[in-house]
């Protein structure tokens, strides 16, 4: 049989029932209790065999139990009151005094999302983060629109065959299951954009699937009008060659904007999160100049100042190159767009200076085009500039212009179900769209011991079961003796100290650092008055053979006859097992080389339900850690000698355990409550709302750029970017003048030495060329010398004009209080005048 089509036919539903057909095609139910409690009250056991994928549920309900429901007064009060939620959250208005004008849009691109598992568009940590950010959005009703790819075969399915060595399958995702239409544009066209790929032009379809108030498009080359090579550009997430990645970001950044104009969505500010969408910046120019009638210079005041690009990778080989000779082809129509030569267009992705084959990186690319970059931690904050500074010749370190905004969990889809009554108890049925008040943290001291704990018990007990059931599914599938079978339906102890592992298994993450000392370890685990338990689960990179080594080592110690109870790996780790580890561990270990964690958030997650972190001071950590909410392993040193930073730091995990960790677990006065646990469960669960929701990561994204750059986006935009013109004008004269600026040795005016109490003034010359004083910021810099060169320490004093000489040429001065004894350094500088776009530009910056 050849050319066969197909048809899907759905349920019908009862006119009561008709809200259910909405809910099912938005994934705000997949974070609201409530609706969750909803689907499963319909058939808990059909609700668990379709691993809570509604759509799919739907299809197995017979039409009797639907007829059932309908005249079902209770579960028709209960529909009613989750509809009420979702008009409330997802179809009202935003608020008149909203900070964004009506018609402003924020276009969020990332490469990877993971909202839910029954949408496998995630790999990993990345993916989890955009859906958490996508569902923090529309809880904040912030005007945001994200775009990214559909990948029909997802990232992989992992199983391990005897020896425990991975193995990767890619079965297809049955789109009728998803919650997924095609977009339209206002005409209710659909949607079909092109652009130039390594292997001649691409067509992309566009999808959409509804993340509450947030319309999350999805672009897929898998049409008719493409060639059989390129519909599987995007099958699968981070497969195939360099190639195969090339196209896939051309795909996403420059096809992901042109399907926003062909959707007629504005995009007054783009988020790139990471740099696979920098593409994005060349085709949005590209608009600017063909819509906004302004020519290229223009365009890149406007683009930059109203654009976002966060990094999530801590070491430079982490971040996609691409050959000269093969990314040129596909940008080469942007010469006749933007009007200049491609030389020019390559060199936006290249480190100023370098030479013409260098391959063109999508960090710089990115940094490039956005005044606004930010890393994801504090340390990855400083990691970043550290990593960059290359970049901007003459600028400190501290200085380079990268923040940080920490990242932050969706802490409603990561709560455990029995943890969310009590937070309805204590804090309110409304708990979860105030996560971040600060009386959240006296309230949740106000908890029951009794009542927290037996929670906690529960949600152990059910992660237990669902480790069993995962066990059972894995040695079934290879085929294990029945004996084997029997042993599998024991493993885990429900009253065990339970310590959980899971993550992706990339080497620096360092899953092996527990059996450094196996025989250590064996004892810990099987001491018969406080014995551990642990639980290990993560996928390597299909081409990561080091991290499937760690995976191996992991099972072949589980395999010891008197640890198969108490050391397991979980095959096919996903959103699922993830939410059931984070809530129902008693502790979450985290072990990775500092500091190539740029953040991590499972810990995060693990917090907000009481789960104890022990971790090296990495990523969130660093931020996080206090010694009443978790342990740390190590003080926080950076060792050059990996194999000795791996032996200490593996001694003092054991320590932790033996020493702290386990004690406080089982320490229960004539058999009660592990009260000082308890407490420290308390502070964790305060830390995680507190600090480290993904409300507050996207508040602050909001405040610090979205706000900000839609207001630049109105004003260089008015009347006919008249702002804009200006802006290039100025920073064209800057760069062609800079060259002419002398900045001459600073002179104190007192020999000393000086005491505490007295004032030093110091004057500088400085020829500005013909750059006037009003453009530019003279600054003594100051502080205890470090090196012959730099500085310890570097404060700045703002310096002002004592006397204007002949020749443009003029005195600065200053006066330094004399606040504490000691060495100082001085020297000084001129930078421009102007916000950060104009005053970080390279190359403008003299030094005396």
């Amino acid at each position: 049989m050849r050319n066969i089509q197909t048809f899907q036919v759905f349920p019908f539903l009862p006119e009561p029932l008709a809200f259910l057909e909405t809910l099912t095609r938005n994934l705000w139910w997949c974070w609201q209790r409530d609706a969750i409690e909803l689907f499963r009250r319909i058939h808990p056991g059909l609700w668990y065999q379709c691993q809570g994928n509604p759509i799919l549920f739907f299809t197995r309900i017979p039409q009797e139990r639907l007829e059932e429901l309908a005249s079902d007064k209770g579960f028709i009060a209960h529909m009613a009151r989750v509809r009420d939620h979702f008009e409330a959250q997802v179809l009202s208005p935003r608020a008149e005094d909203a900070p964004y004008t009506p018609d402003t849009t924020i276009a969020y691109f990332s490469m990877e999302f993971g909202m839910h598992e029954s949408v496998p568009l995630y790999s990993g940590g990345l993916g989890v983060l955009a859906g958490d950010h996508l569902k923090a959005a529309s809880d904040l009703k912030l005007p945001l629109v994200a775009m990214g790819l559909f990948y029909r075969q997802g990232y992989f399915r992992q199983f391990l065959n005897d020896e425990g060595w991975q193995q990767e399958a890619y079965p297809e995702t049955d789109i009728y299951m998803m919650p997924i239409e095609r977009a339209r544009n206002p005409e209710g066209r659909e949607v079909l954009v092109t652009v130039d790929g390594p292997d001649g032009p691409i067509h992309a379809m566009v999808w959409q699937i509804q993340v509450g108030r947030i319309p999350l498009y999805l672009l897929d080359t898998n049409v008719r009008e493409n060639p059989p090579a390129l519909r599987d550009i995007t099958a699968r997430l981070y497969s195939g060659g360099s190639q195969r990645r090339l196209a896939q970001e051309l795909v996403l950044g420059i096809g992901g904007m042109r399907a926003l104009e062909a959707l007629q969505r504005s995009h007054e500010v783009v988020h790139m999160n990471e740099g696979h969408s920098a593409f994005a910046s060349l085709e949005r120019l590209s608009q600017l100049v063909a819509a906004g009638n302004v020519d290229l210079r223009t365009a890149m005041e406007i683009l930059p100042r109203t654009t976002v690009f966060t990094t999530h990778t801590p070491v430079a080989a982490g971040h996609d190159d691409f050959p000269v000779d093969m990314v040129a082809p596909c940008l080469k129509p942007f010469e006749e767009k933007l009007g200049t030569n491609l030389k020019s267009i390559i060199s936006w992705g290249q480190p100023q200076g370098s030479a013409p084959e260098t391959p063109l990186s999508m960090f710089i690319l990115g940094k490039r085009m956005s005044a606004h970059c930010n890393g994801v931690s504090e340390l990855h904050g400083a990691v970043a500039r550290r990593m960059w500074h290359h970049l901007w010749p003459g600028i400190p370190e501290d200085e380079v212009p990268i923040t940080h905004v920490t990242n932050g969990v969706h802490i409603p889809t990561w709560t455990a179900s029995e943890t969310s009554l009590l937070f309805e108890r204590y804090l309110g049925p409304d708990w979860h769209m105030t996560v971040g008040h600060t009386d959240n943290g006296n309230r949740l001291e106000e908890m029951y011991d009794e009542e927290l704990w037996h929670a906690h018990e529960t949600n152990r007990a059910r992660l237990i079961r669902a480790c069993r059931r995962r066990m059972a599914d894995q040695y079934g599938r290879r085929n294990a003796p029945i004996t084997t079978m029997k042993e599998v339906e024991s493993v885990l102890d429900q009253d065990v100290l339970t310590i959980a592992f899971a993550r992706r298994f990339a080497t620096y993450k360092r899953a092996n650092l527990l059996l450094q000392d196996p025989e250590r370890l064996e004892g810990i685990i099987n001491s018969k008055e406080f014995p551990v338990q642990f639980i290990f689960a993560g996928k390597a990179h299909p081409q990561d053979n080091e991290g499937k080594e760690l995976i191996r080592k992991l099972v072949d110690f589980g395999r010891r006859p008197n640890l198969r109870h108490r050391f397991i790996f979980i095959e096919d780790y996903d959103m699922q097992i993830a939410r059931r580890l984070v809530q129902g561990a008693d502790v979450w270990l985290n072990t990775p080389r500092r500091p190539f964690e740029a953040c991590g958030t499972s810990g995060m997650k693990a917090a907000i339900n009481g789960v104890l972190n022990v971790s090296v001071l990495d990523g969130w950590w660093c931020e996080g850690y206090h010694n009443d909410r978790g342990w740390r392993i190590g003080d926080g040193e950076e060792f050059e000698d990996a194999d000795y930073q791996d032996r200490i730091e593996g001694q003092a995990l054991y320590n932790v355990l033996e020493n702290e960790v386990i004690p406080c677990f089982y320490d229960r006065e004539s058999g009660g409550l592990p009260l000082r646990w308890l407490k420290k469960m308390k502070a964790s669960m305060q830390m995680a709302m507190q600090d480290f929701s993904a409300q507050r990561m996207v508040s602050q994204y909001g405040e610090r750029f979205y706000q900000p750059a839609e207001r630049q986006y109105q004003d260089l935009m008015a009347e006919e970017a008249r702002e804009a013109v200006q802006k290039s004008q100025i920073h064209s004269r800057l760069v062609k003048l800079w060259q002419n600026v002398v900045v001459d040795f600073p002179v104190p005016q007192s020999e000393g030495p000086m005491r505490v109490g007295d004032k030093l003034q110091i004057n500088v010359l400085v020829n500005l060329g013909d750059i006037k004083p009003e453009e530019v910021d003279v600054q003594l810099c100051y502080g205890p010398p470090k090196t012959v060169d730099r500085l310890e320490v570097t404060y700045r004093e703002t310096m002002t004009v004592e006397e204007v000489l002949s020749d443009n040429r003029y005195l600065y001065s200053c006066t330094l209080p004399c606040d504490a004894p000691g060495r100082y350094g001085f020297t000084a500088r001129v930078t421009p005048r102007g916000d950060i776009w104009i005053r970080y530009t390279p190359g403008l910056i003299a030094w005396a």
